[in-house]
């Protein structure tokens, strides 16, 4: 392994026999060293490899600007999280929610406090995630003896949805309000409140989250022009007629807020999804 940077006595960025970059720490493993020089792989305690290159780079990047000690809790934080999650999740999240926290615990130290417009549809959308998030504001109290105030929960349980759909920060934000959206236009349709905690509610949502996702990535479902698919469309359109009015309000609601066109099978997923919660007589 072949130092690539040296970042200090104990962080630096090497190269691995497979020719890939990786992060190592280790108490005195960069004195003295510079860029060529073969490392006492003896003194290395921690390796950080991302498959991504790109996310690679980022690591490196937060490495050079954030205390090592906060990618040590991250690591920790994200080591709790996996162990909760029977999912993968993307190997990302270590680098943005290091970066988020770091962040967030520096403002805490300079009296800024930010608030999370969108805390009380994160904890109604994603209670699991939120719990950890909870949890993870409990840890960091305990190492460090910062108290991040609640909403920061808030904040990292969509770093943890963000890492299980695969998406962007920016795109989660989009997604969730999306989902209000769609949520305002059912309750108002139907004249009546979902009741949050049921299981209807939940399986609802989750379409909705993945509903969300296909519509900012541009892979809504085609429709399929076989017969029997579209006799199936029809049928359903046909025979949930309220609720495949109600998906139509939604594909409005769609259209004028954030100018997306949905396909006809989108339409019949939602009015499926629609009937199954049993919001109507």
């Amino acid at each position: 392994m072949k130092v690539k940077k040296v970042f200090n006595n104990n962080i630096l960025c090497a190269i691995d026999e497979e020719g890939n970059e990786v992060i190592v720490t280790g108490k005195g493993l960069g004195f003295q060293k510079h860029t060529g020089e073969t490392l006492d792989k003896s003194k290395i305690e921690k390796t950080y490899r991302m498959v991504d290159k790109q996310e690679q780079r980022k690591l490196r990047e937060l490495v050079e600007q954030i205390p090592m000690e906060d990618l040590q809790l991250t690591e920790q934080l994200v080591a709790d999280i996996k162990r909760s999650i029977a999912q993968p999740l993307n190997e990302s999240l270590l680098i943005t929610l290091t970066d988020h926290i770091s962040f967030a615990m520096q403002r805490k130290q300079q009296g800024i406090a930010f608030t999370n417009p969108l805390a009380g549809s994160i904890m109604c959308y994603y209670p699991a995630e939120y719990q950890m998030g909870r949890r993870c504001l409990e840890t960091i109290r305990q190492k460090t003896g910062i108290a991040l105030n609640d909403d920061e929960a808030s904040f990292i349980a969509l770093h943890i949805v963000n890492a299980e759909m695969n998406t962007h920060m920016s795109e989660m934000y989009d997604i969730t309000k999306l989902i209000d959206g769609c949520i305002d236009v059912v309750e108002a349709y139907y004249h009546k409140q979902f009741d949050r905690q049921s299981l209807d509610f939940s399986r609802f949502v989750v379409h909705l989250r993945y509903f969300a996702k296909r519509v900012f990535q541009g892979k809504t479902l085609p429709d399929n022009s076989d017969a029997n698919d579209v006799n199936f469309r029809q049928m359903i359109a046909y025979s949930c007629k309220k609720h495949y009015q109600c998906a139509q309000r939604i594909a409005d609601y769609l259209k004028n807020t954030w100018d997306k066109t949905l396909s006809e099978e989108e339409l019949i997923y939602l009015t499926i999804h629609l009937k199954r919660i049993n919001m109507s007589a």
